[in-house]
């Protein structure tokens, strides 16, 4: 389990692909400190450690983590939003984050309001997913609080901290994102929409 709270950046270094698997080696300043069989949080996308260096490591996305998110546009160079497991002492920074990606948005408009920005996103709508005012949303692994809330439609605030200590400051109208829908949320719109039940 996951908070939203990034802590450092991956740079992608490498891009293996093997059959329908792909391998993405990274750069980052945690690869000393991680584990074969660690899990960890890539732009939201909770990965598995497999190989590791003093410098480096490597994880390994499938073919269906690769369709529904936006891995597939992954180039080396790329700087990713990183976040460890959250240990079970841990505070809670954020908010619940499985590592689990939903769908992809897009970005259609960022604003700068001298001090902030705020970015437009949109989303599939005919999906299910849905966000409410003032709810948890998680964009590319970062916990966020959405408003403008509409069907397919939303708008986050970003400050200063976060635009430069995530991947933020390099996200241009039209780039895709990954987006984890808050948990509760999609608890109880199963729940009072019936989906799945007998």
């Amino acid at each position: 389990m996951f908070t939203g709270i990034i802590e450092a950046f991956g740079i992608v270094n490498n891009i293996t692909h093997d059959g329908t698997n792909v391998h993405f080696d990274l750069e980052s300043s945690l690869s000393s400190e991680l584990k074969i069989d660690q899990s960890l949080a890539h732009d939201g996308v909770c990965l598995t450690v497999v190989q590791t260096t003093p410098d480096s490591y490597r994880v390994t996305a499938i073919d269906e983590t690769i369709q529904k998110t936006n891995l597939s546009q992954w180039k080396v160079g790329k700087k990713v939003n990183l976040e460890r497991c959250m240990p079970a002492n841990g505070r809670f920074d954020g908010h619940i984050v499985q590592g689990h990606v939903d769908q992809v948005g897009k970005v259609k408009n960022i604003t700068d309001q001298e001090g902030s920005w705020v970015f437009d996103l949109e989303f599939e709508h005919g999906l299910g997913n849905v966000t409410v005012e003032k709810g948890s949303i998680t964009i590319n692994g970062t916990s966020l609080t959405c408003f403008n809330s509409r069907p397919g439609r939303f708008s986050v605030a970003i400050i200063p901290y976060t635009y430069e200590h995530t991947n933020f400051h390099q996200l241009v109208p039209g780039d895709l994102v990954n987006l984890e829908f808050d948990i509760l949320g999609k608890y109880i719109q199963r729940i009072t929409k019936g989906y799945d039940l007998p």
